[in-house]
């Protein structure tokens, strides 16, 4: 299946300028950052991996996070993606939040549930959105409902908010690219080809169907030995739904790596070109550590973004990683990983690498 937004791989090596630099020892700012503007969610997935977190109602200042953002913009920060913990949209200032983001000069991304993205927030921000990804961990209400835990209707609400955006983005000309993800579990799997059927007779760009990933803070552990080799029949059957219009991304490159031995890499070297904000304002350097102070870096409530990414709890955080920490006791299939591997080649090229 063709993966045009390369979402089974990476996208480092469009970044020459910044890997050359980091490459010479020089210091970076991050490419991409991932802020959860919300604590809250109004759903509880069983396969959350953030459960740990507890959905606390807690949301980031807009007035505060819109100076950070313009300062983040000068410093080089090309995109942001805003999910996380919580559900973005229950931040009352989203919509205001998105259209200050790419004014600063940052490319958005948003990753939702749906529920809340009404028409009007849908007029207010799709020309400022390079995508939208709704999860969407059901084909039908029924199977909707068990995996998000919520009312069945919540299914029909987000296909229809779903149809809306599409309509305004017909309507206004956005370039905005609209999609959903479902992550593929025992619970959904007999419905991810109505699923896709769904999502491509409303006219969305693509379905993402992905595999959990056991994160090592969270509660639930019902999906840790799920064997997504059962399931590898639905790649087939689902290319049926492909055309140059829509297409289903099956992610059986990160399925496979489930099963791998080893990472292919000794150390993690992606931290210097992404970051994450939680939704009290602290700045992590990895997501898969959240909670933990060794990887707490600062808080945007208290510095200025500069002052966290080159403060002295970075340079600790980035000296232990480089020297100390085990890729192997990550998070397995960590959103970082194929920028691992494409790191670690190029800093441990194999021989005869200058016969092109």
């Amino acid at each position: 299946m063709q993966d045009t937004f390369r979402i089974d791989s990476h996208k480092l090596m469009f970044h020459p300028k910044e890997v050359s630099l980091w490459l010479s020892g020089e210091e970076i700012y991050p490419i991409y950052m991932e802020i959860s503007p919300s604590g809250a969610c109004n759903h509880r997935c069983t396969f959350c991996a953030l459960d740990f977190m507890e959905y606390k109602p807690r949301f980031l200042d807009t007035a505060m996070l819109k100076e950070r953002l313009s300062e983040m913009g000068t410093l080089g920060v090309k995109s942001i993606m805003y999910g996380g913990e919580g559900e973005p949209f229950l931040h009352r200032d989203m919509g205001e939040i998105v259209v200050h983001t790419r004014e600063a000069g940052i490319h958005v991304a948003i990753t939702t549930n749906g529920t809340l993205f009404t028409r009007a927030l849908a007029e207010q921000i799709l020309e400022k959105v390079s995508w939208i990804k709704v999860s969407i961990n059901g084909g039908t209400a029924e199977s909707y409902s068990r995996v998000h835990r919520t009312r069945p209707d919540d299914f029909d609400r987000v296909v229809a908010n779903l149809s809306d955006a599409v309509n305004v983005r017909k309507e206004t000309g956005a370039g905005c690219t609209l999609g959903a993800q479902a992550v593929l579990l025992p619970e959904n799997a007999d419905t991810i080809e109505s699923l896709a059927e769904t999502a491509k007779s409303i006219g969305l760009d693509y379905l993402v169907i992905k595999p959990y990933s056991q994160h090592h803070k969270s509660y639930t552990r019902s999906y840790s030995d799920v064997d997504y080799a059962t399931f590898s029949h639905l790649r087939e059957r689902l290319e049926r739904f492909n055309d140059s219009t829509f297409t289903v991304i099956f992610r059986e490159n990160t399925m496979k790596k489930i099963k791998r031995t080893g990472r292919g890499y000794r150390r993690c070297l992606a931290l210097p070109f992404w970051s994450y904000i939680d939704s009290g304002g602290t700045v992590w350097g990895c997501s898969a550590f959240l909670g933990d102070e060794q990887f707490r870096l600062g808080s945007i409530n208290e510095q200025t973004f500069r002052e966290v990414w080159l403060g002295d709890r970075r340079k600790e955080c980035m000296k232990f990683v480089a020297t100390e920490l085990d890729p192997e006791g990550c998070r397995m299939n960590c959103r970082m990983d194929e920028v691992n591997l494409y790191l670690w080649e190029l800093t441990h090229p194999s021989a005869h690498v200058n016969f092109i």
